[in-house]
């Protein structure tokens, strides 16, 4: 399930990372007892759309929008309960509106376009290294990923299931994101996800690649 939710203008310019920003507001909807801090996350969101490039930042004169989806039905229930509490955002920017969206049949869908890079990371004799579309590797890293959260939220694993990069894609490339004070060079290009129609759900939900709980890989 995804939520679409809608802001009012921002009334202070937005810094172009503010990714962490947006990852501690969804912390303060998650409520005290978050229990997706730190652990291998089944949720994931999108970047703000709709955004404009300012001076020293973005602007929104006509607010913007981003999606939440959970693969926990009820965990996004209480998240949707707590923003109705607690609507501020960052940059003087507020909950207007939130549109609840079901997780769609998938069945004929195989392309998938994001709402937010992708990140793939592994250790490599000892040391992290960033995987990108070009590598034939990353398709089966973003299969891994997706099937050890099938793993722990109980999914039943996918013989069918294959991960690649849409490389005939004009616009590919990679983008330097930092968040924390580290870099990150994530992917910016469609994926096409091959399985039956409850993974597919699955990945719609939860994202792909590493870091989808600080807002990297979302899809649609």
């Amino acid at each position: 399930m995804r939520l679409h939710i809608h802001t009012s203008p921002n009334k202070i310019e937005i810094p172009f990372n503010y990714q962490k920003k947006l990852t501690g507001v969804l912390n303060k909807w998650f409520g005290a007892n978050n229990q997706e801090h730190g652990e291998i996350s089944l949720y994931s969101f999108s970047w703000l759309k709709n955004t404009q490039i300012s001076e020293n930042g973005l602007i929104c004169p006509k607010g913007t929008s981003f999606f939440l989806s959970f693969y926990d039905t009820q965990r996004l229930k209480d998240v949707l309960a707590n923003i109705r509490k607690e609507p501020e955002i960052f940059c003087g920017m507020y909950v207007e509106d939130v549109v609840i969206e079901d997780t769609p049949d998938l069945t004929q869908q195989e392309q998938f376009s994001l709402g937010s890079p992708i990140l793939i990371k592994r250790p490599v004799n000892g040391k992290i290294t960033e995987f990108y579309y070009d590598n034939p590797e990353s398709g089966k890293l973003l299969e891994e990923t997706l099937r050890t959260k099938m793993k722990l939220a109980g999914i039943p694993d996918d013989n069918s299931l294959s991960i690649a990069f849409n490389l005939s894609y004009a616009k590919k490339k990679t983008k330097l994101v930092w968040y924390d004070n580290i870099s990150n060079k994530a992917n910016i290009c469609p994926v096409i996800i091959k399985g039956c129609n409850l993974t597919k759900q699955f990945a719609w939900n939860v994202g792909l690649g590493n870091s989808t709980g600080v807002g990297f890989g979302s899809i649609y």
